[in-house]
């Protein structure tokens, strides 16, 4: 399974790209098992990713939401300011 993320803010900026490609031999996948295999996979995100909130198709999702290869998935991570 290829998915394709949208990354946002200081995730984007960690990364230096605002999208990346994961392939995934998982036949089944959930936000929470997406997160941890991106942290594995980007170490020095690792704090940002697990901060993040995901979104699947344009909604907030939680860490049990499944995940097929054909969403739109997106990590926003906590921002700070005023």
């Amino acid at each position: 399974m290829k998915i394709e993320i949208s990354l946002f803010a200081g995730l984007a900026e960690r990364l230096g790209t605002s999208r990346i490609s994961l392939n995934c031999s998982e036949s089944s996948l959930t936000v929470e098992r997406l997160k941890k295999l991106l942290s594995d996979t980007y170490p020095d995100a690792s704090p940002l990713i697990s901060a993040a909130m995901a979104a699947v198709n344009q909604e907030y999702a939680a860490a049990d939401c499944p995940i097929r290869e054909t969403d739109e998935i997106a990590l926003i991570p906590p921002v700070s300011g005023g």
